[in-house]
């Protein structure tokens, strides 16, 4: 039997949710599911896959890149799934990045305002600016898919250094843009084998 790690970082609870639902449609096919927070986590032994998810506010979360770099050996024989909750994507085209496959949630990519000349915030927010460090830390180690979803914003939630941010650089509006058949369907499709 299958027994799979969910495993997330969340800065006001809803990565924690998108965990949970991650978690759910991964045990539909009779998986046994762990879904934990990262510092809960006391090790990978015995797990058949590992998906590991986080927010991106000043990139992605960095106690998730902690855990993608203290468990690189590990990666090397249990396959990793990653996403990542975002509250701004510039449309650019991109699909995969160093060979990876990657699921883009197609309602939160929005056209540059001029193409070919992007703003400081959509250069800020291209899929290979965001993606380019979770892949350095597991380096040499490629996830066998990663996502990319629309979060949810709740000013009240945030710390205000992370409010300023998201209001001065991403400009994203508060609201909640997850997309739950997106998430689901990325989660029911992820290669963990049998």
């Amino acid at each position: 039997m299958k027994k799979i790690l969910v495993t997330y970082a969340s800065m006001a609870g809803s990565t924690a949710e998108v965990a949970r639902v991650v978690g759910k449609e991964l045990a539909r096919d009779g998986s046994q599911v762990d879904v934990l927070p990262l510092d809960q986590v006391q090790g990978l032994e015995g797990y058949t896959g590992v998906v590991v998810g986080a927010p991106l506010i000043l990139g992605w979360h960095r106690d998730a890149l902690r855990f993608l770099r203290k468990h690189r050996k590990d990666f090397e024989q249990i396959p990793l799934a990653v996403f990542a909750m975002a509250l701004s994507l510039t449309k650019t085209g991109e699909m995969s990045l160093n060979g990876v496959p990657v699921t883009v949630d197609e309602k939160l990519p929005k056209v540059p305002e001029r193409e070919g000349k992007l703003k400081f915030q959509e250069r800020y927010a291209r899929l290979s600016n965001y993606l380019a460090p979770i892949l350095t830390a597991i380096h040499p180690v490629k996830p066998v898919s990663i996502g990319f979803f629309g979060g949810r914003l709740e000013y009240g939630r945030l710390k205000v250094w992370a409010v300023l941010f998201v209001m001065l650089v991403i400009r994203a509006r508060a609201g909640d843009q997850r997309n739950w058949p997106a998430i689901r369907a990325w989660a029911a499709g992820l290669p963990f084998g049998q």
